[in-house]
């Protein structure tokens, strides 16, 4: 895994980003189809589900995925995350973080980077319904998420999910959002995420009048702006330094107990290299996959138009092993489809 190279045919990390997310196949064949579930939350709004649409034995895992920042069932990753589960006999869902499912919440919280207790109320719902081992996945901003709520949680996590993965998250908030904040990444990314978190944002303040300042954010240029005004305040944090301090991942993976997987690219666009961490930095019971390439939830393959199914398959292999699952998928990044005894 360690050893990933991206294709000759499609070099440096902003490609490696792009191409995937527009152009790469994301399936073997069919997209697989959802069912959609609506679940009534605590604080009197809700989250929708979206599951894989095919009926496995309950006794199988299931494979949990946790999208990025205004990600949803039908980002590319969650696609091919499906079409692996779909492949392997695995059940799978993508819960949706509120107002990315299609249809505006209600209560005045959006998400964040740092959103644990959601992601608790999601994974122990799943975990009373289903008979089989839970296995989660988050990707990027999902991921810093989905590890903040492993070490909340301990040891107790691993009575609700028997392992966890990350991929291309911003352990290290501060670091990536000052990252995504200059030059190419500001022009490109950093555009694209405003280009719908800002309507999202004035839905919201037209539900609640007055919960934040609505002129500010028409101005606002980049996502340090944004959460300053936005995601800051209504989520209980003072300021954007104060909110991606606290909801950062990394300083609180020595405390992961379950088996937690952390796979980042080092040409990441929008997570620094020297931002990720160390071996040092986290529990005996994480392991750290850097490749050198790889970009942003791409980590393409094949020949041209290439695919997108190498990543979900080496996750969704560690995430068996590490459950004590047999699984017969090799170290490297395959090119064959995924293969799980039929019998568990």
């Amino acid at each position: 895994m360690r050893n990933y190279r991206a294709p000759w045919w499609l070099p440096g990390g902003n490609l490696q980003t792009i191409w995937p997310a527009l152009v790469a196949r994301r399936t073997r064949g069919p997209v697989p189809p959802y069912r959609r579930e609506r679940w009534a939350t605590p604080d009197g709004d809700f989250v929708d589900l979206d599951f894989l649409d095919r009926e496995v034995s309950p006794r199988r895992p299931m494979v949990v995925l946790f999208h990025g920042l205004e990600g949803s069932s039908r980002s590319h990753y969650s696609e091919a995350f499906a079409d692996v589960a779909w492949r392997g006999k695995l059940s799978f869902v993508v819960p949706h973080f509120r107002g990315c499912s299609g249809e505006m919440n209600l209560a005045p919280r959006a998400y964040h980077s740092g959103d644990h207790e959601e992601i608790d109320f999601i994974l122990r719902g799943l975990r009373a319904r289903h008979e089989g081992p839970v296995l989660g996945v988050g990707v990027s901003l999902g991921g810093n998420a989905l590890l903040r709520w492993a070490a909340e949680n301990g040891e107790d996590a691993g009575r609700v999910a028997a392992a966890v993965a990350a991929v291309c998250s911003p352990l290290d908030l501060a670091a990536g959002g000052h990252h995504i904040g200059r030059g190419f990444n500001r022009m490109v990314y950093t555009t694209m995420f405003l280009r719908t978190m800002k309507p999202k944002a004035l839905a919201k303040w037209a539900q609640h009048p007055g919960l934040f300042d609505r002129e500010a954010l028409l101005r606002a240029r980049d996502l340090y702006e944004f959460d300053n005004i936005f995601t800051a305040p209504v989520h209980g944090f003072t300021s954007t330094e104060d909110y991606w301090s606290r909801a950062s991942a990394k300083p609180h993976l020595p405390r992961v107990r379950i088996p937690a997987l952390a796979l980042n690219a080092l040409n990441d666009p929008f997570v620094p290299a020297s931002s990720l961490p160390r071996p040092e930095d986290v529990s005996a019971s994480t392991t750290l996959w850097q490749p050198l390439h790889g970009g942003h939830v791409g980590f393409p393959a094949g020949a041209p138009p290439g695919h997108v199914l190498a990543m979900p398959e080496a996750v969704t292999a560690w995430l068996l092993r590490a459950a004590g699952i047999a699984t017969e998928v090799p170290e490297q990044w395959p090119e064959h489809p995924m293969t799980v005894p039929a019998a568990l």
